[in-house]
């Protein structure tokens, strides 16, 4: 009894310590208590400290309002989305109770105003303070932020360090107005002195001398023509470069790194040098070709052009004969072709074995051909220069060739391909992709030519021209242009168009009309004034893809005046007016890559004239006149051109011989450059002028070079002669000239200086002159 006694207050003891403690856990967690059950609501919400941004602002960024729970999560969010406002330096956030739940006070304190940024010290940087101004991130009316004025002081810096100043201190100072919350900035400047590369050492070269690595970096000690200027940026790329070049020439373990001393008696002098360890000369060893089925490896081997067996391994040479893999089967309409190159040193051998994996996948054909980004150009426009058509196979070649002859037409800026899938796998879109460029031009300007002394000019054109397409006249392809010019040697005027597609067919049609004047001048090669009026209709026809036929009937009035009064009979034979009726039939085989910056292929013309006869006119005569022109592509973007010309001409019936306006002359510019304007050939004997002959031979070699987009120099070798009679052709010998010039491209067109140095003696001259200058403008680049 007393043992059960005992159990009982025992067990009433131990529930009464373990109730109160089971309590307190519930009203903890929210579960029974009244107290814990029951949220506290924001009553109210007080902005303090805030003076130039309102009140209304800133509680419209905050989730917690007036009414809702008080959340301590929802509370913290607030306080980011805040300070992610940037108007605040500091912020706090208290609560009190307040109507029977809790006010959120918010405490701001605002970044001040920049009101003004000001510069001192700066002498060397010559901008004006609000062009300074606009350069740097912090602005006046903003609010001031430290770390955008450090970024600034790092702009500063890098405009001393554009011209020299390297050790240029740059500090800033804020001024703060705490009553009107406003800032004063002042960026204060210590130029110091101008720093110069005094030298430029490299070591552990070498495989490469340090002449040869020099002409590598950009880095360069001063001297007359360089400031010696040191650019940290510059200093980086340099080490790229050189390691670049080393990887190249199958140094795969290259490492570089610089180090940048002051000289010891003038700190203002430095010392680079470039500290290299060349690692080892890396040789291509074994190449396997995987995965291909439909071509044969022997095809696939002869497309590794630049890391064949034997030669330097260069990771770039790696990647560029997996792109000529993928262009050999791309060409094959395999454009789903993925190769992978995967390389390993051979222990043996101590070479670079490449194994290249090719996953042909399967050929595919084009579905449908869309067009985009032409505004003005015709969609047929377009399509009818493709060579590759809905159904065709993926073709390379065709491609290629439809890219060379939109860029051709000269409507585009950019012309590129893409590729969509479609639902049936092996069939995908092709998409052309084209930037247009202006097309329409009106131009007026003066200048001066070796040929047309002083001259001026007022041109309209429109190389994109559609008559139909009232009332702005683009988009069909159709060229129209007028020219007049006037000047003191020259006054004339021509109207032209063509229809390249006529009735959409690949016929071509076009007219002309012109009125010329020329004045007599020695300079350009005219003993008389010469009018020609006239016109011609021209019809031409694409045979192949590179060969085209043409033919031209032109009917001329020439008037031939004011002759030099100590002229021979034969010259003032050709006094007075005469018609001239002609036919050309001509044929042309071109197949430049771009008819306006030329890089390879070929342009080879014949045209055979047939003047009066059956056409009527006063002159009876024939004339042909060939060019062979080949490009050969050279080193950095360099063209070799070697053009031929020839023409030859007689008369027939009862003329006696060919009118001079008709007959061929040389020397000048466009021609055996060196020798004067059409003076290189036959000459009065009285006179000395011109007398022109029956019988050309040109031959010119010319390199272009480009140095920058729009500037190119060219050296020249010119040679040739003209021949009174048909029959005198080659005899005699030639003429040559040899000389430098530059061609530019402005916005008014190409420009062409050339000064050239004849090799012999003019016609009516005893001994060879200097060289001369031949400016014009000409109508390829």
């Amino acid at each position: 009894m007393r043992k059960t006694i005992f159990v009982f207050f025992l067990l009433l003891l131990l529930l009464g310590v373990s109730l109160p403690a089971i309590a307190a856990s519930d009203s903890e967690l929210g579960i029974t208590t009244t107290e814990a059950s029951s949220e506290k609501l924001v009553t109210g919400i007080e902005i303090q400290g805030n003076k130039n941004i309102s009140t209304n602002t800133i509680v419209s960024k905050m989730k917690t309002k007036i009414g809702t729970p008080y959340v301590e999560t929802v509370v913290s969010d607030d306080l980011k989305r805040l300070y992610l406002l940037g108007f605040f330096s500091d912020i706090k956030i208290d609560t009190e109770p307040y109507k029977d739940g809790v006010k959120v006070i918010v405490r701001v304190v605002e970044r001040p105003i920049i009101e003004k940024i000001t510069f001192t010290g700066m002498v060397h940087i010559t901008k004006k303070d609000e062009t300074l101004k606009k350069e740097l991130k912090s602005k006046e009316g903003q609010y001031l932020d430290y770390p955008t004025l450090t970024e600034d002081v790092h702009i500063l810096k890098k405009m001393y360090e554009k011209v020299g100043f390297n050790q240029a201190d740059i500090q800033y100072t804020v001024d703060i107005d705490k009553e009107k919350n406003k800032a004063k900035v002042q960026f204060n400047v210590n130029e110091s002195k101008k720093v110069r590369v005094k030298d430029v050492y490299f070591e552990g070269n070498i495989a490469f001398n340090s002449k040869r690595l020099q002409k590598i970096i950009k880095t360069k000690r001063a001297w007359l023509f360089n400031a010696g200027v040191l650019k940290d940026d510059v200093l980086k790329d340099d080490v790229e470069r050189l390691k670049a070049f080393y990887r190249h020439s199958g140094y795969a373990d290259v490492a570089v790194e610089y180090v940048v001393l002051p000289d010891a008696a003038k700190t203002y002098l430095l010392y680079i040098t470039f500290k290299i360890n060349e690692g080892k000369l890396y040789k291509v060893g074994n190449i396997t070709i995987q995965g291909n089925k439909d071509v044969v490896e022997k095809e696939v081997l002869s497309k590794l052009e630049e890391c064949p067996t034997g030669k330097v391994f260069s990771e770039e040479g790696v990647k560029g004969d997996l792109s000529n893999i993928q262009s050999l089967y791309f060409d094959r309409g395999y454009i789903s072709c993925l190769v992978q190159d995967t390389t390993a040193v051979n222990d043996i051998s101590g070479r670079v074995d490449v194994n290249y994996t090719i996953v042909e996948n399967q050929v595919s054909y084009v579905d449908k051909v869309k067009v985009r980004g032409n505004v003005k150009t015709k969609d047929l426009v377009i399509r009818r220069e493709l060579r590759i058509h809905p159904g065709d196979r993926f073709d390379g070649t065709k491609l290629k060739r439809s890219k060379e002859r939109l860029q051709n037409l000269g409507f585009f800026d950019e012309v590129s391909y893409d590729t969509e899938d479609t639902d049936v796998p092996d069939k995908k879109d092709l998409v052309v992709d084209v930037k247009e460029s202006k097309t329409g031009a009106f131009s007026f300007g003066g200048g001066y030519s070796t040929v047309d002394q002083f001259v001026g000019f007022v041109e309209v054109e429109q190389k994109n021209f559609d008559w139909k397409n009232w009332p702005y006249f683009t988009g069909a392809g159709q060229n129209l242009k007028f020219r007049g010019s006037f000047g003191s040697v020259t006054t004339g005027f021509d109207l032209s168009f063509t229809e390249p597609w006529l009735f959409d067919y690949p016929i071509s049609f076009g007219f002309d009309g012109y009125h010329n004047e020329h004045k007599r001048d020695e300079d350009s090669g005219y003993g008389y004034d010469q009018t020609v009026t006239g016109g011609d209709l021209r019809l031409g026809k694409e045979l192949t893809e590179y060969w085209r036929a043409s033919g031209v009937y032109r009917l001329d009035r020439i008037t031939i005046s004011n002759i030099t009064t100590n002229a021979s009979q034969s010259l003032l034979d050709e006094y007075g007016t005469n018609y001239v009726s002609s036919v050309t039939p001509g044929i042309a085989f071109d197949s430049r890559d771009n008819i306006f910056d030329t890089h390879s292929g070929n342009l080879v013309t014949a045209s055979m004239m047939m003047a009066g006869g059956p056409f009527g006119g006063d002159k009876d005569f024939w004339k042909f006149y060939g060019r062979a022109s080949h490009y050969f592509p050279m080193f950095r973007k360099s063209t070799l051109e070697i053009r031929g010309r020839m023409g030859m001409e007689e008369v027939y019936s009862d003329t006696v011989s060919v009118p001079i306006y008709e007959r061929f002359f040389a020397g000048g510019a466009d021609t055996i450059r060196g020798y004067e304007e059409r003076m290189v050939g036959p000459i009065d004997p009285i006179s000395l002028d011109p007398l022109g002959g029956n019988a050309l031979l040109i031959g010119n070699i010319e390199y272009l070079y480009p140095l920058f987009d729009f500037l190119k120099v060219a050296a020249f070798y010119d040679v040739g002669n003209v021949w009174e009679k048909l029959g005198e052709m080659g005899t005699g010998g030639f003429k040559s000239g040899i000389g430098l010039g530059v061609r530019v491209k402005t916005p008014i067109g190409p420009i062409r200086l050339d000064y050239g140095i004849p090799m012999n003696t003019e016609p009516g001259s005893t001994d060879t002159k200097g060289g001369r200058f031949h400016f014009s403008a000409s109508n390829t680049f």
